[in-house]
């Protein structure tokens, strides 16, 4: 069961998600805030997969929340997606180091939803093509500029250029003529290499790195 949290100081958004969630048979949302502090304190008291955050919120908001649940080590199992909207683009960056590992709108189609808390708590990047890319990609001037990732292989490289471009493994194994298995090995001992928490510090990386430059389709 993927337990999950949702933080928004909207009542009536809280009980949509809630609902469509719910429903799911292996989904059950355990946890609700209106706020930053309330939602650290829910995760504190709850055991929780995947939280749903929403970016303005009182009494700490949700950029603040990302940035205090990855700097705890007693919540390093929880997976934060941002509820945005593309006029928050300014937020991204930040969002991304703190280690959001996906985005939403919140107009997102209802099995889209779905699809992303079952994403993110297997352990993978919500990268959508519509959402993440587009965010990342116009939030990419307000990465810190670092040297190319040493360490990696020409293959590894490779990889990690596609998965910046928000290629699945699935994908990356078609583009390159791999085995679907051979693909997540190589993404995991990327992410290992580089240290990284999930695929959406991959991308901050290729991006930071000059991998992979703004505007890339």
């Amino acid at each position: 069961m993927i337990r999950v949290a949702l933080a928004d100081d909207h009542q009536l958004v809280r009980a949509g998600f809630r609902a469509l969630l719910d429903a799911e048979p292996d989904i059950e949302v355990v946890a609700e805030a209106s706020g930053g502090e309330e939602l650290l304190r829910a995760l504190h008291e709850t055991q929780v997969d995947v939280a749903l955050v929403d970016i303005r919120m009182p009494d700490g908001d949700g950029l603040w929340a990302t940035e205090q649940i990855a700097a705890d080590a007693a919540l390093q199992g929880v997976r934060v997606v941002i509820v945005t909207t593309f006029e928050l683009d300014e937020y991204v960056a930040r969002a991304i180091r703190a280690g959001a590992s996906g985005f939403l709108v919140k107009d997102t189609e209802p099995v889209d939803l779905i699809r992303s808390v079952r994403v993110v708590a297997q352990g993978d990047a919500l990268l959508s093509p519509s959402v993440t890319r587009t965010l990342l990609s116009r939030a990419a001037t307000g990465l810190r500029v670092s040297p190319a990732p040493v360490g990696l292989t020409d293959r590894e490289t490779e990889v990690l250029r596609l998965v910046a471009q928000g290629l699945t493994n699935d994908e990356i194994a078609g583009r390159l003529f791999l085995s679907p298995l051979t693909a997540k090995t190589h993404v995991s001992r990327i992410m290992q290499k580089l240290q990284a928490r999930d695929r959406v510090q991959l991308v901050v990386l290729a991006y930071e790195s000059g991998l992979v430059a703004p505007g890339w389709q």
